[in-house]
């Protein structure tokens, strides 16, 4: 039970970076990004460019993504999104959009490096065996604890910092934050760079522990919605929740089920759809949205 439960809290650290940085485009834009896991991917292989190829420390590859991704976000925002949202009124105009990047970044990253897996060696090297009742390599654990840590930091900045508290009245009520003097465009923009910062930050993680490849997006997004759905659409703690609450169902199928991922997201999609039957704005969001 013990190594479930460590199980559960490694997966559930990575899986709210991930759900964090959707949520918060969400909140702000009220646009779901098809294209959250591609931006994952990309920065899995920025990280390992940067280690690999150029021989760089492990921690200037995950700055180099957290950056790249940033402003691959910021340029997505302001050039096409921005764009769309002021020139149509039909919501599936983003939709559509979001799901052209998702597309796109593909074919970026089969161009740019192939569609073999590429991975890094480990950071640290052995395992924790405390009296074989919790066995969990040290990579691991160091990757989960930078994970939380992550976590806090975003939830710090988000509570205390003025830009963190322009997003939050953003995504409260945007006429309202306009009316006292939010510039809205530079905060949408602002919060788009930071949502696709934190996917690449996670895709550099975790590129040394299972590698990146070009068909990881795709799943990775489901992931992604998924958190989101069970915490509550646009809701920040909300996103951490889910994350967790993904990561221990996760844990915990695998071990009951004798590590068959496919009968373990079976349950979990079984369990999601009669859930959100029972309650559709998810576990923290609002009944009208």
């Amino acid at each position: 039970m013990e190594q479930v439960l460590v199980n559960g809290l490694y997966l559930g650290a990575q899986y709210a970076l991930i759900a964090l940085g959707l949520t918060l485009i969400f909140s702000l834009m009220n646009v779901l990004n098809f294209a959250h896991g591609q931006m994952y991917v990309l920065g899995g292989f920025v990280t390992y460019t940067v280690v690999a190829q150029f021989g760089l420390p492990f921690i200037v590859g995950l700055l180099a993504s957290g950056v790249a991704l940033a402003v691959i976000g910021a340029l997505v925002e302001r050039f096409l999104f921005r764009s769309v949202i002021r020139n149509s009124k039909r919501e599936e105009s983003t939709m559509l959009l979001a799901a052209g990047i998702a597309f796109f970044l593909d074919a970026v990253i089969l161009l740019v490096f192939g569609e073999k897996q590429r991975g890094l060696p480990k950071i640290v090297d052995g395992v924790l065996n405390w009296d074989f009742i919790i066995i969990m390599p040290y990579d691991r654990i160091l990757i989960g604890v930078l994970a939380l840590a992550l976590v806090a930091v975003f939830i710090l900045f988000m509570q205390h910092s003025k830009t963190g508290r322009a997003m939050r009245a953003l995504a409260q009520d945007k006429v309202a934050a306009r009316l006292m003097g939010v510039d809205v465009d530079r905060y949408s923009m602002i919060g788009f760079a930071l949502g696709a910062m934190l996917a690449g930050i996670v895709g550099g993680l975790l590129v040394t522990i299972t590698g990146i490849n070009l068909g990881m997006g795709g799943p990775t997004s489901i992931k992604a919605f998924m958190m989101i759905m069970i915490g509550g659409a646009g809701v920040i703690s909300g996103a951490i929740l889910g994350g967790f609450i993904l990561g221990m169902m996760e844990s915990v199928g695998l071990t009951l089920l004798a590590s068959s991922g496919e009968i373990t997201y079976l349950a979990i999609f079984a369990s999601l759809m009669v859930f959100l039957a029972i309650r559709p704005q998810g576990l923290m969001g609002k009944p009208w949205g």
